[in-house]
């Protein structure tokens, strides 16, 4: 019971957010460009990254590095069609190198909050949003990202296993455990 209504939660929240960014950009029937992938998928891509890093200039240079990478080995690229899933496994896993840093960081130096979301985006969610996206923010790094994944990116289970680098049923797991530590989060007293 308690883990339907953390899903509930978490969907509404982060459909909401996917619903303010408009449709995903269809597939071209022609071969995408790289400028052509960028100007389509980067602002999705940068959004997601916010929900993983939690600060939006981070979360650009992740982006910037997913499209860098994807550059440098475009001439390998097997099919064009793949290079959506490349960058969105290149922005998760960007992501998690940060979150790495991030935490080596914190044991030398006291850590600080920051927070990284602006006025302007957090007065577009209601307080029932905006607790979940505090909620999911405390989140460990791995379910976060599935839950980001599963209910931001719309991806299925299959697709997350493979954005992720993990198996089906780990995501499947990994997101029962989220949902249930979203929703004690969301319980307790702030």
């Amino acid at each position: 019971m308690l883990e339907g209504n953390a899903e509930r939660s978490v969907e509404a929240t982060l459909g909401h957010l996917r619903v303010m960014d408009g449709p995903a950009p269809a597939q071209a029937p022609t071969p995408l460009t790289l400028e052509d992938l960028y100007r389509q998928h980067r602002m999705r891509l940068v959004r997601l990254a916010i929900l993983l890093v939690d600060e939006p200039a981070t979360a650009e240079d992740v982006v910037q590095e997913a499209f860098t990478g994807l550059h440098r080995n475009w001439s390998r690229l097997r099919d064009a069609a793949a290079a959506v899933g490349y960058l969105r496994t290149a922005v998760v896993n960007g992501s998690r190198s940060v979150l790495r840093r991030r935490k080596t960081a914190r044991e030398y130096v006291p850590p600080h909050a920051v927070n990284a979301r602006s006025a302007e985006s957090l007065a577009m969610l209601s307080n029932e949003h905006q607790a979940v996206v505090s909620a999911l923010s405390k989140l460990p790094p791995r379910q976060r990202e599935v839950l980001v994944l599963r209910y931001y990116g719309g991806l299925s289970e299959a697709e997350i296993s493979e954005a992720a680098g993990i198996s089906k049923g780990t995501v499947k797991s990994t997101a029962s455990r989220a949902l249930e530590a979203l929703q004690k989060a969301m319980q307790a007293p702030q």
